[in-house]
C-alpha cells in the first residue's frame, strides 16, 4: 500500500464511523486487497490543528524546495473520485443550483463580503498561476456537492489566504448577507478543524446561511471550505447543500486529497 492510502486508511478508520464506505472507497482507490469494513467501536477522529495563523505552517518556507510544475494530466491524476466515497457520490451533473440562489450575495462587512465571494468563486487564493484540475460530486441521498481543485499558486497568495481564513471566525462568526434570490441571510461561520497531517500547511471553515424569500420557509445552507497547502500546489475543496453536509467527509477527503496530490508530485519528480 503507498503512503498515501496508509495515510487515509489510518485517518478514516480512526474517526469516521457514521461514513462506514468511506474508508474502503479510499483505500480500495489505491490499494485493492483492503478488507472492504470498518472495524467495529472506532473512536473520535485524530487530533486536528487549528485552522488559526499559529497553527498552519508557513507557506513560504514550505514552498522554498524546488519542484517540477505538474502538468494537467497529472493535476487530473491527483482529484479525488466517486469511487473514494462510493454510493451515494456519483460524478456531479452541473453546478449546484443553490450557488447562485444562495451564495451570490453580499454583505456590509468587507471581510465577511469576501468571504462570500470567495465562497461562490471557490479561489481564495486567486487564479492558478498554470495547469489546474477540478471535479464535483454529488451526494444523490442529501443533495449535497462536493468539489475539489488543484492548482499551483504563488506562496505569498497562499501565505496571505490561509491567515485571511484563520482569522474569519473571529471576524465574521456571525453577520447577514443579502441575496437577489433567497433574501436576507444569517450567516455563522466557524473554524472547520483538518488533519494536521493533510498537506504542508491549512485552513478550513464551516459556513451557514440561514433565510429565504418572504413567502417562503426558512432553509439552511451548509458549506464547508478548506484550503490545503501541498508543495507547490494548492487544493481548494468545498462541500455544500441544504441537506445533512458532513464535516468527517471534508476532512477525509482533505486528508485523501493532500496525500494523492503530494504522491503525484514525488512520482513526477522521480521521473525528472
Amino acid at each position: 500500500m503507498t503512503r498515501a492510502a496508509a495515510r487515509a486508511r489510518t485517518l478514516l478508520a480512526s474517526g469516521l464511523s457514521v461514513t462506514a464506505l468511506l474508508i474502503t472507497a479510499a483505500c480500495v482507490a489505491y490499494d485493492r486487497d483492503v478488507p472492504r469494513a470498518l472495524p467495529q467501536g472506532v473512536s473520535e477522529p485524530p487530533a486536528a490543528t487549528s485552522a488559526s495563523p499559529s497553527a498552519t505552517a508557513s507557506p513560504s518556507a514550505v514552498t522554498g524546495r524546488s519542484s517540477p510544475v505538474l502538468n494537467d494530466e497529472q493535476l487530473r491524476a491527483a482529484l479525488i473520485t466517486e469511487g473514494d466515497l462510493g454510493p451515494p457520490w456519483a460524478a456531479a451533473q452541473g453546478p449546484a443550483l443553490w450557488r447562485d440562489g444562495t451564495l451570490k450575495a453580499t454583505a456590509d462587512d468587507g471581510d465577511c463580503r469576501r468571504l462570500l465571494e470567495v465562497l461562490y468563486t471557490e479561489e481564495p487564493f486567486g487564479v492558478p498561476a498554470g495547469p489546474r484540475a477540478s471535479v464535483a460530486l454529488d451526494d444523490t441521498a442529501e443533495g449535497a456537492q462536493l468539489r475539489e481543485q488543484v492548482g499551483a499558486h504563488r506562496p505569498e497568495d497562499v501565505e496571505r489566504a490561509l491567515t485571511w481564513l484563520g482569522t474569519l471566525p473571529g471576524e465574521c462568526g456571525r453577520f447577514r448577507a443579502a441575496t437577489a434570490r433567497s433574501g436576507t441571510q444569517e450567516v455563522e461561520v466557524t473554524e472547520l478543524p483538518l488533519p494536521e497531517t493533510a498537506g504542508d500547511a491549512r485552513a478550513a471553515l464551516r459556513v451557514t446561511l440561514t433565510g429565504g424569500a418572504p413567502d417562503a420557509e426558512p432553509a439552511r445552507l451548509t458549506v464547508d471550505l478548506a484550503a490545503i497547502l501541498v508543495g507547490e500546489d494548492a487544493i481548494v475543496l468545498t462541500n455544500g447543500g441544504f441537506g445533512e453536509v458532513r464535516a468527517e467527509v471534508t476532512q477525509a477527503m482533505a486528508q485523501l486529497g493532500a496525500d494523492r496530490l503530494a504522491e503525484v508530485a514525488r512520482e513526477g519528480r522521480l521521473r525528472v
